[in-house]
C-alpha cells in the first residue's frame, strides 16, 4: 500500500497508515496552550525571598515544545517509510537480420528511372531507395549481396549503418561476368544469412533461452531481368532458403520495351527488348513465404520498400520496473536533531526559575 505526496509524486510511504498519528499532535499543542497557574513558593512574607526569584520566560517556553512536537511527527513520518519512488521502461528489440540481393548486370544501368526530373539508371534509383531503407532499420542487422553472371559480397552483414551507406557505392556493374544469374544470388544470400545461426564452423550458436525463438531472416530480391546465367534455378534457390526460416520478397524493376544502355566508356549499346520473368519471380516469392512487387518508377519502388518496411518490425518488448528507495533516515535524523535542541535550550537559554508570591 502506497500513498503518494501530492508536492513530491515521485514519494510514496511503505506504511501510511501512521500518518494518521499525526492528528494528535495539533490536539496536543492545543492542551499544552491551556496554561494553569505559574510555578511558585507561597511565602506568608514574600518579599524575603525576592531576590531568589526570577521572571519567567513563558514567551519562549512554548518554543521547546513545538520542537517536541516537530521532533514527534518527524519520528511518525519516519515510522511511515517515506520511499522515493524510481519509475522506467525496460525495452528490448530483438532485431531482424536483412539481406539485400541486388542485380548489377548491364541491363541495371539503363536510363528509365527519375530522380528530380532527370533521368537516372536502375542501380542508382535502387541505391537511392535502399539507403533510405537502410537508414529506417536501426535494429536490424543488414548486408547485401550483388549479382550478375555470379554473386560477390559488396557488403557484409553488419549494424553499423553508417558503414553500410558509404560502402553501398560498391554494389556496382562490371565487377563479375555479366549475365543475370538469380538462383546463385538467392543462393549466396542464403547462405549468408544462415551463417548469422552458426559459430563460423557449422555449429548452431548458443542461446540463453532454448526455447528462444531464431532471429527473423529476410532476403529482399531485385532485379530487372530473367535468370541466363548460374547452375542454381531461382526456385530450388528458394526452397533451399525456405528451409532456413529466410522469408524472400521480390522485386522486378524498369519498364518493358527495348532500351539503350550506356557503357562506362562512352559506348551505348542496345539491350533488345526487355523481358520481366514475373512468373518465377511470383513462384520465388511463394516459395519462401512473402510477397511479389513490380516497380516501373522510383516512388512505386519507394512504396515496396516502405511495404516491407511494416511487414518485418523487429519484436520489442516492453516492461515497466519500479525501484524504491527508503527515505526514513532522514526524518528520523531530524526527529533526534529536535529532541536533543529540545533538551539544550531547556537546560541553558530557556532555563527558567520559580517566581515568588505572597499570601
Amino acid at each position: 500500500m502506497s500513498l503518494a505526496i501530492w508536492l513530491l509524486p515521485d514519494v510514496q510511504f511503505a506504511n501510511p497508515p501512521w500518518l494518521a498519528v499525526l492528528l494528535l499532535l495539533p490536539v496536543l499543542g492545543w492542551l499544552r496552550g491551556r496554561r494553569g497557574k505559574a510555578p511558585a513558593f507561597v511565602f506568608p512574607v514574600a518579599y524575603l525571598l525576592r531576590p531568589v526569584g526570577g521572571k519567567t520566560r513563558s514567551a519562549l517556553a512554548g518554543l521547546t515544545f513545538g520542537l517536541v512536537l516537530a521532533s514527534l511527527a518527524a519520528a511518525i513520518i519516519g515510522i511511515a517509510r517515506p520511499q522515493r519512488v524510481k519509475s522506467y521502461d525496460e525495452i528490448k528489440t530483438e532485431g531482424i537480420s536483412i539481406m539485400l540481393t541486388v542485380d548489377v548486370s548491364l541491363s541495371m544501368l539503363i536510363e528509365d528511372y527519375y530522380i528530380s526530373g532527370k533521368p537516372v539508371n536502375r542501380l542508382t534509383a535502387a541505391k537511392r531507395v535502399m539507403r533510405d531503407f537502410i537508414r529506417g532499420r536501426t535494429n536490424d542487422r543488414i548486408g547485401i549481396v550483388a549479382f550478375a553472371g555470379a554473386p560477390y559480397y559488396p557488403c557484409p552483414m553488419t549494424l553499423d549503418r553508417d558503414w553500410l551507406e558509404t560502402n553501398i557505392d560498391r554494389v556496382q556493374t562490371g565487377v563479375m561476368e555479366d549475365g543475370t544469374a538469380i538462383g546463385s544470388g538467392i543462393g549466396a544470400a542464403a547462405n549468408r544469412l544462415d551463417k548469422q545461426e552458426t559459430d563460423g564452423n557449422g555449429r548452431n550458436r548458443p542461446q540463453a533461452d532454448p526455447a528462444k525463438k531464431k532471429l527473423s531472416k529476410v532476403l529482399i530480391l531485385l532485379t530487372d531481368g530473367a535468370n541466363n546465367s548460374g547452375k542454381l534455378s531461382p526456385q530450388d534457390a528458394a526452397k533451399l532458403a525456405a528451409t532456413l526460416g529466410i522469408r524472400i520478397y521480390t522485386i522486378s524493376i524498369g519498364t518493358p520495351g527495348v532500351h539503350m544502355i550506356p557503357m562506362r566508356d562512352g559506348r551505348i549499346i542496345t539491350s533488345g527488348r526487355q523481358e520481366f520473368d514475373e512468373a518465377t519471380l511470383q513462384e520465388v516469392a511463394r516459395i519462401g513465404n512473402g510477397a511479389y512487387y513490380r516497380a516501373q518508377d522510383i516512388e512505386a519502388l519507394a512504396d515496396i520498400f516502405k511495404t516491407i518496411d511494416q511487414l518485418e518490425k523487429a519484436e520489442i518488448k516492453k516492461r515497466n520496473i519500479v525501484e524504491t528507495e527508503d527515505l526514513f533516515p532522514w526524518p528520523v535524523a531530524a526527529a533526534l536533531g529536535l529532541l536533543l535542541l529540545s533538551l539544550l535550550l531547556r537546560q541553558t537559554l530557556l532555563r527558567s526559575a520559580p517566581m515568588t508570591a505572597a499570601t
